[in-house]
């Protein structure tokens, strides 16, 4: 499940009461009161991705603040989770907190061959530093009618060329199943990479060749997308697809 969050400047509680003690919530405090870790492990999911949003590339609202993974075991965990009593009064803290949301239902899917993490960080020339260190680059996608997966296999293919040499890795990629909620917007697919720095993707972000593989064939593929810079909080996205 796949959730990007923009908070409220301050939480609205529909009733006084469930806001707890203290005044002027905020939307992020309200949402760090909500985190159903407990409840989570009870049914055996797991947050496998969690962080901020550092800049917002593409898409122009809402501007998100968080991005998070949560694994779910099966699709009936997530249903019967909603259920419980628990939860919902975990959940009252959350909805003050969020002024918008998606959640997305995923599944993930097999990316394209190439070779992407093929390159030790250590030897790529921007590694990650103190002061830079790993960015993920989330793409969500809703691909052009017509030859949109010709297009997008095209743009790949010089896409991944300058980024392999950049250390990028492939943390996962998703298939949306469907919008649980959203905006009424339909989405195809969420994508992460992993870049060692910041200065690593903005060095691939500035290539020539992909410039010109994204006028000529990105940019027509993707009817509407977000593009975050997030950096990860929390992190086992790969290895949690690995195990599945």
């Amino acid at each position: 499940m796949v959730n990007l969050m923009r908070y409220r400047a301050e939480a609205v509680y529909r009733e006084v009461s469930d806001a707890g003690p203290g005044s002027g919530v905020t939307g992020r405090e309200a949402d760090e009161r909500y985190s159903p870790i407990d409840i989570l492990h009870d049914i055996g999911a797991s947050v496998v991705f969690m962080g901020d949003v550092a800049e917002q590339l593409l898409g122009d609202s809402p501007v998100w603040d968080r991005v998070g993974v949560v694994r779910y075991p099966t699709r009936r965990s997530f249903i019967e989770m909603q259920q419980r009593e628990d939860f919902r009064e975990k959940h009252l803290h959350k909805e003050a907190g969020m002024a918008e949301t998606i959640v997305a239902g995923c599944l993930p899917i097999d990316p394209p061959a190439g070779h992407l993490g093929e390159v030790a960080w250590d030897d790529v020339e921007y590694p990650p530093s103190d002061g830079d260190g790993p960015l993920m680059v989330i793409h969500v996608l809703r691909f052009a009618e017509g030859d949109a997966e010709a297009d997008m296999a095209a743009y790949q293919t010089a896409a991944f060329a300058v980024a392999s040499a950049h250390g990028a890795r492939i943390s996962g990629w998703f298939g949306v199943e469907g919008t649980i909620i959203g905006d009424g917007r339909r989405w195809d697919q969420v994508r992460f990479n992993l870049f060692p720095s910041r200065a690593a993707f903005m060095s691939v972000l500035a290539d020539p060749s992909r410039l010109e593989a994204q006028r000529a064939h990105r940019e027509v593929s993707i009817a509407d997308t977000y593009t975050l810079l997030v950096r990860p909080a929390v992190d086992s996205l790969a290895a949690s697809i690995q195990s599945a």
